[in-house]
């Protein structure tokens, strides 16, 4: 799997409305997902190595970060009739395994992946509490293994210096990961 960087962040850029059906059994939309302080939305996957690296660690910055006030949500948009550990049961299992603490939904028209832009898995997109984007950066120095357990936290401290002064770092190192699988 060739390795796919994401652009630099677009400070200000609004984030797009959606509903999408969460592994929860619920529907989820952008209203329902952001905190107080912002919102953390995540593209990932199953399947995706570099995902699979960092899943603790983003399970961990998450829950650290709605201890803040900054909700987060996870958009799996991959087509799984491709690559079918993305597929809806995948994505159950994926959730449950990982003990997910936040909602982990399907994009499967991909309309929402290509409304935010997304490019690969992990993709983050870390939003003020006004929801304009502040952070599209990396989670760490992780890639396909996890970085040492020490490593600067790039996302978390990003989203926690946005909590405070309502925009992100000016200075953003690009998340790389899978490129999404678009249907053809």
């Amino acid at each position: 799997m060739a390795s796919t960087p994401t652009p630099v962040c677009n400070f200000g850029f609004k984030a797009p409305d959606f509903s999408l059906p969460g592994v929860d059994g619920k529907q989820h939309t952008l209203e329902s997902a952001r905190g107080p302080n912002g919102l953390l939305v995540m593209f990932i996957c199953n399947h995706c190595p570099y995902v699979k690296a960092v899943i603790d660690r983003i399970v961990r910055d998450a829950t650290e970060l709605e201890m803040i006030g900054v909700n987060s949500i996870a958009i799996m948009s991959n087509d799984a009739t491709a690559y079918p550990e993305d597929s809806w049961d995948g994505m159950v299992e994926f959730a449950h395994r990982h003990a997910l603490p936040f909602p982990y939904v399907l994009d499967e028209t991909q309309a929402v992946a290509k409304a935010y832009g997304a490019v690969c898995t992990p993709d983050f997109f870390g939003f003020n509490w006004n929801l304009e984007l502040q952070y599209r950066g990396r989670l760490d120095a992780s890639g396909k293994e996890p970085a040492p357990a020490d490593v600067r936290r790039d996302l978390f401290l990003g989203m926690k210096d946005m909590m405070h002064a309502g925009q992100g770092p000016r200075d953003q190192i690009a998340s790389i990961g899978c490129s999404i699988k678009w249907r053809v």
